[in-house]
């Protein structure tokens, strides 16, 4: 069980990318981090190189657009290290393609994932949180839910969704003690992004200020600080990480 002052972070999609980043970052801060993943072998790397660091981590594979899955996720942090107290939701999926290509299992699995993932992982923590009147939900959107990307179209709704859905919740269970918000990178040298064309990517530098994609690491960074206490007053806010892509 978690020792007084010490967070269990739950961090979906933590297998690679932004979301491995997050726990990785979230481990240096003291938390127990529960590892989750669509691979349990990614999952279980990325806990043991955590492990290997001095930290406290678990591997917590499953698929965030399944309830059963996520009440497994729950249940497995709770054994190890008692109800998480912070939770990032990071898992994802990309696909690049026309709207007019778009079939309807592809529009339903990009929401599946994104927006359903997180409603189902925010409802299996959240009556835990209020219980204890605190906890952090850190949502990783997209600045693509804030300005669309051409042949994006599913997946900027499902980000726009995302960051609805973080807007609403937070002025349900703010005075209660939770706070809720989420950050919206721009393009991201992950495998997810290395994924799209290189014509969509060096489309994509050429419009950034900053003239550059981000790291995954520089994304953790934003989350970690909406995760403490440093970030007492944000609420409901969607900070961007994103190159100069938006600008508010």
């Amino acid at each position: 069980m978690s020792s007084a002052g010490t967070r269990v972070a739950l961090v979906t999609g933590a297998g690679n990318g932004i979301g491995r980043a997050v726990a990785e970052r979230l481990a240096e801060d003291g938390d127990r981090v529960v590892v989750n993943d669509l691979s349990p072998e990614a999952a279980e790397e990325v806990a043991a190189g955590i492990r290997e660091s001095g930290s406290g981590a678990v591997a917590a594979p499953g698929d965030v657009s399944v309830p059963e899955d996520v009440q497994g996720m729950v249940s497995r942090a709770e054994e190890a290290y008692g109800p998480p107290g912070v939770l990032v939701n990071n898992a994802g999926i990309a696909q690049q393609r026309r709207f007019v290509d778009l079939t309807v299992e592809d529009f339903d699995r990009m929401l599946a994932v994104h927006l359903r993932g997180t409603f189902l992982c925010t409802r299996a923590v959240l009556p835990g949180m209020l219980s204890r009147g605190s906890g952090v939900v850190v949502n990783i959107a997209s600045q693509l839910g804030q300005i669309g990307g051409i042949e994006l179209s599913h997946y900027s709704a499902a980000k726009a969704g995302i960051i609805g859905l973080t807007k609403a919740l937070a002025r349900e269970v703010s005075a209660q003690g939770i706070r809720v918000n989420a950050v919206a990178p721009g393009p991201i040298n992950t495998e997810l992004v290395l994924g799209l064309s290189e014509e969509w990517r060096s489309a994509k530098a050429a419009e950034l200020p900053l003239g550059r994609f981000g790291e995954p690491r520089e994304v953790a960074e934003t989350v970690a600080f909406l995760a403490s206490e440093a970030a007492a007053l944000y609420v409901g806010q969607t900070l961007g990480p994103n190159s100069g892509d938006v600008m508010l």
